[in-house]
């Protein structure tokens, strides 16, 4: 964390444009963001130029360079991660445009001296394997299922678990069977990874026929309900994540007999296939949002990508995140503990836990997974 002691504020010096006429590139500080708490109505001076000795803050070394700092005032008490690379598309904060400055993703030694002393767990209650920090991973077929009329649905997520932004559900839906679910004034991402059904939101209807390799994420809005009709000859399996929640939230789903209309026409896009041309790279791995703004989802994002053999050096992010392992396995890591992860596994992650996703083999790992409240997950912190 960047103290307060460390802030440039009025002893820097701001040129004037005649103090720099020509406008030099700015220098790479760091390929990663600065984490640092301010407090409201805090001042600070971003280093723009790359050259301050007081990263992320203003020394004055941007004199003659024609590349000013940015001043940034605090409007609340507030967590933020400046920019390092300082190639930033939304100034003075990282916008992940530093994984495109890098060949290799940052990893970690498994077999390192200190990561030999961190023990393996084994899943405990309801399939749940805890770790450091309230990050678990959860096997979903061991779940507590619930059982309704031609469906079940457990909770891998949900407010008992230390879940404070967002919870997630899983539901199993038989042949010929349309269970409507509503969550009230809550933004919904599912995903569907196969089968032949049909998505009903309000009034409006969508197709799906996914297969493996080709997930479909889908959007439902505030004040929405929807129905899930399975259409095929075998159970489907969807996702439904749920946010934002508070600790008041019931973990359960509403299951109303008839579907309402209402729809928001503002939004009409609302299916989100898998399309290899939106993929974004991040070094050497890739994501793509699948459910995001574009969709009318004003505070969770959800995601697919593909994390490359190897482990990942260890890093926090600033929101919560959920984790669904589509195909291959592994090793979730945290500061002392460790469990085994495998596809149909289900991760969770609070906010700023410190952790490690190990792809073991030589296959990638396809994740899903959805972030809350965020809209970028290239954006880490060490």
């Amino acid at each position: 964390m960047t103290s307060a002691d460390d802030i440039g504020s009025g002893e820097a010096r701001i040129d004037s444009p005649t103090d720099a006429p020509t406008m030099h590139a700015p220098a790479l500080a760091r390929t990663a963001p600065y984490y640092v708490e301010l407090a409201r109505d805090q001042v600070v001076l971003w280093c723009r130029c790359g050259r301050s000795r007081k990263q992320p803050y203003c020394d004055g070394s941007h004199a003659g360079t024609g590349i000013l700092p940015m001043r940034y005032m605090a409007d609340h008490d507030e967590e933020v991660l400046f920019c390092g690379c300082k190639r930033t598309a939304t100034p003075p904060f990282c916008d992940g445009a530093h994984n495109a400055l890098l060949t290799a993703y940052a990893s970690d030694d498994p077999d390192s001296e200190a990561n030999r002393l961190v023990r393996p767990v084994a899943a405990v209650a309801e399939g749940k394997a805890l770790l450091d920090g309230g990050c678990f991973v959860c096997t979903v077929d061991r779940l507590n299922w619930q059982i309704g009329d031609g469906f079940c649905w457990a909770a891998p997520v949900a407010v008992r678990d230390g879940a404070r932004h967002q919870a997630l559900f899983c539901v199993d839906v038989q042949p010929d069977a349309a269970p409507v679910l509503d969550f009230g004034a809550r933004q919904v991402a599912l995903l569907f990874t196969g089968g032949d059904a049909t998505l009903s939101i309000g009034s409006r209807s969508f197709t799906l026929a996914a297969s493996p390799g080709a997930e479909v994420g889908a959007c439902v809005l505030p004040g929405e309900a929807f129905r899930v009709a399975n259409n095929g000859r075998r159970r489907i399996r969807f996702f439904a994540a749920v946010g934002p929640i508070g600790e008041d939230f019931a973990d359960l789903p509403r299951w109303p007999g008839a579907l309402p209309a209402r729809f928001d026409d503002g939004h009409g896009l609302r299916l989100a296939p898998v399309d290899p041309a939106r993929k974004q790279a991040m070094a050497d791995r890739f994501f793509q949002v699948l459910v995001g703004k574009d969709h009318g989802a004003s505070s969770l994002t959800q995601f697919i990508g593909e994390i490359p053999p190897g482990k990942a050096l260890p890093h926090r992010h600033l929101y919560e995140e959920t984790l669904i392992v589509l195909a291959g396995a592994g090793t979730m890591w945290t500061e002392t503990l460790k469990a085994p992860v495998s596809a149909g596994d289900v991760i969770f992650l609070p906010r700023k836990q410190l952790h490690s996703l190990q792809c073991i083999g030589d296959r990638p790992m396809l994740v899903a997974g959805v972030i809350h409240p965020g809209d970028n997950p290239s954006i880490n912190y060490y």
